[in-house]
């Protein structure tokens, strides 16, 4: 008979088994598997499950049997987490966060971090203590708030330049408290500095040889097309990177973000990040399992009332703090709330902090197994703390001016062309109307996006179109055109309904996903809609004729006629039909 006595083997089967049935699970009610993962946790960690293995010995095989035995799989999850990371960005766009990362980043960290440890202080605890509770409290989690924000978004952009910083300072703290500590002498600060200095050679050595034999290497993989032999070359790159900086005495997962930087600046980056992107979920999956291990529901029971009290005001602080310092730089009273409150729980790293605090002496055993606690829960609230900051954000701008357009003299003659959202479609619609010289003005809800269309000699304007006040004020009835470019097919089919209500010779053209959703558009009132999938279809087409040898003319023509019958079927499917003589009508209408 076959059993597994190997409790490697019996976890790892635990661990995969999760992952297949929570991820899909959660997916399905469009939850976040995060909650999930922790949940699992708690039910096959040793507080949940593997409290009854004595009783009912079958449990064995659905139960985390040595919780320590998976953690190093979930400290790789962290490192393929901030290498993912730095796949995104790069060094011009990270020189150009600078001033958010070492300026609003240090002074989140050390104002929430003095903050906590001033409270802590009043508490009884000692200073040394105080301290590195507090900075330990003050960091956020990188692993979870970076995937929900994203890197792109202003939301996205203050919370990781934070997050960056916090992970840049993890190694500086941890020394700091080993100085700190009872037995500590002189030597702790002499090894800060010899880290630190270790560090920054290490760092000179990997951006100069990575810059050299990265592109050679993986240029080698790629003329094999072996996918194996890409990813072993992918894995290879990050854990060289990891060692390093771990061997000079900063944390592996800075060595991880270098060579997703490095690697970023190569053709090869996309291929890198589709083909480690499995191995970053399910590793990930892992860390969350070690969190939910870490809650003992009947001491959460048994002390809620106080773990209550620490979570809520661990949460404020960070949230005050936060909020108060992005306005100072000058973000949007909404995103600067939505930003606090999703960067308001503990770290993963937080865990980490309190492990060396308890080492050094500088808390006792009860003191960071309490903490751990507070982490655990905060890491699983962080999915509904993006809710609540989205939720904070929409409730705050509902009070604030919704536009610049209030200050905005449109003329007597009308804005020309409205384009409505300026992001990649906008900006090349608004350069094909300057070429022709029509006047036209844009209009995006993302401020990031108007600041940065404005320094490019754009006419664009702030301003939400969901709100109808707004659409009042573009005097769409003296407009050229309405052109839709948001990438929300649910507001532009409701917007386009609302202004041919309003205005019913407008032309609408509108930016459709597929046929079905241009479909609706065209029931809605579009005067056109330009279905993304089938425009990439047709001029994939013409590339192709024209490459092996057709005339371009004939091409042309064939593409438009092609063109034609599409639109004419999309039509018929809304439940139109065209009269050769006169205007657009629905099915059942007479002619005039």
């Amino acid at each position: 008979m076959l059993t597994l006595t190997n409790s490697g083997f019996s976890d790892a089967l635990v661990i995969l088994g999760a992952a297949g049935l929570v991820i899909p699970a959660f997916a399905r009610f469009r939850i976040s598997p995060v909650i999930g993962f922790i949940l699992v946790g708690v039910l096959v960690g040793p507080a949940g499950l593997g409290t009854l293995v004595g009783q009912q010995p079958w449990l064995y095989y659905l139960t985390i049997s040595d919780p320590h035995s998976i953690e190093p799989f979930a400290e790789f999850g962290i490192i393929l987490l901030l290498f993912s990371i730095g796949l995104e960005l790069s060094f011009k766009r990270l020189w150009a966060m600078r001033t958010l990362v070492f300026g609003v980043g240090a002074a989140e960290l050390l104002g929430a971090g003095l903050i906590l440890a001033a409270a802590l202080y009043l508490t009884g605890l000692s200073t040394s203590g105080s301290i590195g509770l507090g900075l330990a409290l003050a960091l956020s989690s990188t692993a979870l708030v970076v995937p929900i924000a994203g890197t792109t978004s202003a939301v996205g952009k203050a919370a990781f330049a934070m997050l960056l910083f916090e992970d840049l300072a993890l190694v500086p703290i941890i020394f700091m408290l080993g100085a700190l500590a009872p037995a500590a002498n002189d030597a702790g600060m002499m090894g800060l500095l010899t880290t630190l200095g270790a560090g920054i050679v290490t760092i000179a050595i990997l951006f100069v040889g990575g810059r050299f034999l990265l592109p050679r290497m993986f240029s080698q993989a790629a003329r094999t097309k072996s996918p194996e032999l890409f990813l072993a070359a992918s894995l290879l790159a990050v854990i060289v990177a990891s060692l390093a900086t771990t061997a000079a005495g900063l944390s592996p997962i800075v060595g991880a973000l270098i060579a997703g930087l490095l690697i970023a600046e190569t053709e090869y980056h996309g291929e890198v990040e589709s083909i480690t992107a499995p191995f970053k979920g399910l590793a990930l999956g892992v860390f969350l399992i070690t969190v939910g291990m870490r809650l003992d529901l009947s001491f959460v029971v048994d002390n809620w009332s106080t773990l209550l009290l620490a979570t809520v005001v661990v949460m404020s602080v960070k949230v005050a703090v936060t909020m108060g310092l992005l306005k100072i730089a000058g973000a949007r009273t909404g995103t600067a709330a939505e930003t606090g409150v999703l960067m308001a729980s503990p770290s993963e790293t937080t865990l980490i902090v309190l492990g060396v605090a308890g080492a050094a002496g500088l808390i006792l055993p009860a003191t960071a197994a309490f903490w751990t606690t507070v982490t655990a829960i905060g890491l699983t609230l962080t999915p509904l703390l993006a809710k609540a900051g989205q939720f904070a954000s929409r409730l705050i701008d509902q009070g604030a001016p919704v536009s610049d357009l209030a200050e905005t003299d449109i003329g007597v003659d009308g804005p020309g062309t409205v384009v409505i959202g300026f992001g990649r479609v906008g900006r090349t619609v608004a350069d094909m109307l300057r070429r022709h010289d029509q006047p036209y003005i844009g209009v995006d809800a993302d401020i990031d996006n108007v600041n940065a269309a404005r320094r490019d000699g754009y006419t664009v304007l702030f301003g939400d179109v969901a709100r109808t006040e707004l659409v009042d004020q573009l005097k769409l009835g003296h407009a050229k055109a309405l052109v839709l470019t948001m990438d929300d097919p649910v507001l532009t089919v409701r917007l386009t309904k609302r202004v041919r209500s309003w205005v019913p010779d407008l032309p609408i053209i509108a930016r459709a996903r597929d046929a079905a959703h241009a479909a609706e558009l065209y029931k809605a009132g579009a005067t056109d809609a330009v279905p993304e999938t089938l425009e990439s279809s047709l001029q994939l087409s013409e590339a192709v004729l024209v490459d092996v040898g057709m005339a371009v003319g004939p091409v042309i023509a064939s593409i438009h006629e092609k063109r034609d019958e599409m639109r004419k079927s999309i039509k018929e499917a809304a439940g139109l039909q065209r009269d050769p003589r006169i205007r657009l009508l629905r099915k059942g209408e007479t002619p005039i």
